[in-house]
């Protein structure tokens, strides 16, 4: 079960372990985003459509908003940034065991960031019972950016919104056990366990159904009606593999990524069609552009 941020490294490490045949579940931590969450679903739901779709994969939404309060409120500042790690490990572990899952993967890389010491690795790995595997622990950041470009998701990360609840001033890169210990006796693990009982868990096709279920209210058309506008929202590497081409009809290169910025410059009095191969990225963007308000959107289902 990878634990997904969306960022460049939590997507690149879901990939390399998809890539090595392992079934691949997500778990996310909700700080308090919900544009955050969203986009996450979105790198998720593409991972697996692309690499992974032969199978039943799994999408775990931890609500980490109390948790991250808890810890401003109680934790050395010093010490806020393993604290938080050692809470979402705690809680991956008792997500893994609930669905019998072996292992969990961060995307963290060797002194990366100040917290991704190995000292400080070595105390947040004291928490689960479950092996954490870190397939990206030798990469350099670049490298981990190459990989993204390959594979489809740097676009994803790049526009991912960042949510930075919990920034400490000066970080600890040699975190002592005892002293984590000793901030966590301050910690109400109620709460903790409380954002466990109530995790979200659904399948990775399902998270279109999160968009204030505003899917269902967007027309699913198997043909292009006068005056309509087809928008191909394929990534990219997918338009040149298999053009898209429509007798008697425009069709627009927008990828998904720009559709959200791009669609309000579009012409209000015309209806648009979004389109994509296996139809669960145009609804999940339909959707999210019907609940904002655009109501001159469709999915092309062909």
């Amino acid at each position: 079960m990878s634990l997904i941020s969306g960022g460049f490294d939590s997507s690149v490490s879901s990939f390399l372990c998809i890539k090595r045949g392992l079934q691949t579940h997500y778990c996310f931590f909700n700080l308090g985003g919900k544009a955050h969450e969203l986009a996450v679903k979105e790198v998720a739901l593409f991972l697996w459509i692309k690499y992974h779709s032969s199978h039943r994969v799994k999408f775990v939404s931890v609500p980490f908003e109390g948790i991250v309060e808890e810890i401003l409120n109680k934790i050395d500042d010093s010490q806020m940034g393993v604290v938080l790690k050692r809470m979402m490990l705690r809680a991956a572990d008792a997500v893994a065991k609930k669905l019998n899952i072996s292992s969990l993967v961060t995307g963290e890389s060797v002194a990366q960031v100040s917290s991704q010491t190995l000292k400080n690795m070595s105390v947040i790995d004291s928490v689960p019972e479950t092996m954490v595997l870190r397939p990206l622990c030798t990469y350099d950041k670049q490298e981990i950016i190459d990989i993204a470009r390959e594979i489809g998701t740097e676009d994803f990360s790049k526009n991912i919104p960042e949510y930075c609840a919990v920034i400490s001033k000066n970080p600890t890169t040699k975190a002592k056990l005892e002293k984590i210990e000793s901030e966590e006796r301050h910690f109400d693990f109620d709460k903790l366990q409380a954002a466990i009982e109530t995790a979200h868990y659904q399948l990775i096709t399902e998270v279109v159904d999160d968009f204030n279920n505003a899917s269902s209210e967007v027309a699913i058309e198997q043909k292009v009606s006068n005056g309509s506008v087809v928008i191909d929202i394929r990534h990219p590497n997918e338009l040149e593999i298999t053009p898209l081409q429509i007798a008697g009809a425009e069709v627009l290169k927008i990828p998904f990524y720009q559709l959200r910025t791009n669609f309000s410059n579009l012409n209000k009095d015309t209806h648009y069609l979004l389109y994509c191969d296996k139809g669960m990225m145009s609804r999940l963007h339909a959707a999210h552009l019907h609940d904002e308000g655009f109501n001159n959107i469709g999915v092309l289902d062909l």
